[in-house]
């Protein structure tokens, strides 16, 4: 990895992320966060998401050609979907998102430094259809990632709800809970993630199904990445038509929620884990 001309930075982001935590952990139980507070954690978070994403690129992005692998692939995840809590945190209330997306980034980001990836494609660096893909495709599992997590919130939420969790009162975890937004309004903001997710993992689906000669050099093959790409895609149509026609809601759609995007991250992720820690081949992206 290379970031500030050093191949030895490439723990800062993870570092940096579990001082945010610290930082986080450290703020007084019970008390009302700060406007002041408030800003200093969206202007660390925005930092850290620049030196993160310049370590990504110049990681992946290389002079010999297109690096990748599962942990790459994981860590572009959890950078896409922490840019999106950062920039929708200004105008929604999400903030109870921020402790999953911020441990999720610091997790993956970590990764690359013990799974370096392999050479994809000498090609792929000045392709531009394939960087546009490869840009969308990010962004598609970046937010439905984030709409996973939010779902899995809602899920808590909801058992805590109905006393099926045992939670001390007066705890952390119980005043987190208690500065949740409502189930309801939990449920509208996690179908406005999902509506623009879907929209984007179809232009890459779709865009991949279609343009497979053009943008990876190989006619289209129905492996186990296009068919779990497939059926999540199936999965996330049935679960938006649904709510349309039947207003489907609940412990039923976050249940759908997470089966897709469990399908999602087979293909595009675990087919990497696989064939690189399993079976130690390189994959091609």
């Amino acid at each position: 990895m290379d970031i500030l001309g050093y191949s030895s930075y490439g723990w800062l982001p993870c570092a940096l992320y579990l001082l945010l935590l610290v930082i986080l952990t450290l703020r007084a139980k019970g008390s009302t966060e700060s406007k002041l507070f408030s800003g200093f954690i969206q202007a660390a978070i925005f930092v850290i998401l620049l030196i993160h994403g310049v370590q990504l690129h110049n990681s992946v992005f290389t002079d010999q050609g297109f690096v990748f692998g599962f942990a790459q692939d994981l860590s572009l995840i959890a950078w896409v979907g922490l840019a999106f809590y950062w920039f929708q945190s200004w105008f929604l209330p999400i903030s109870s998102l921020r402790w999953l997306a911020l441990i999720f980034a610091m997790i993956c980001a970590f990764l690359p430094t013990v799974f370096p990836g392999a050479l994809i494609s000498p090609k792929a660096v000045s392709d531009p259809w394939f960087k546009a893909h490869f840009i969308v495709a990010t962004m598609a599992v970046g937010l439905l990632s984030l709409a996973a997590m939010h779902a899995m919130l809602m899920s808590i939420q909801d058992r805590a709800l109905h006393r099926q969790l045992a939670i001390i009162p007066n705890s952390r975890p119980a005043q987190w809970l208690e500065d949740l937004p409502p189930l309801m309004t939990m449920e509208s903001l996690l179908f406005n993630l999902l509506y623009v997710g879907f929209v984007l993992l179809s232009l890459t689906v779709f865009s991949g199904l279609l343009f497979s000669q053009t943008l990876f050099g190989r006619p289209l093959v129905f492996d186990h990445k296009t068919v779990f790409a497939l059926l999540s895609w199936i999965l996330f149509a049935g679960l938006l038509i649904a709510r349309w026609r039947v207003g489907l809601r609940g412990r039923m759609a976050v249940r759908w929620v997470l089966s897709a995007y469990t399908a999602l991250l087979l293909a595009y992720v675990g087919s990497r884990f696989v064939m690189e820690i399993i079976l130690q081949k390189s994959v091609n992206s």
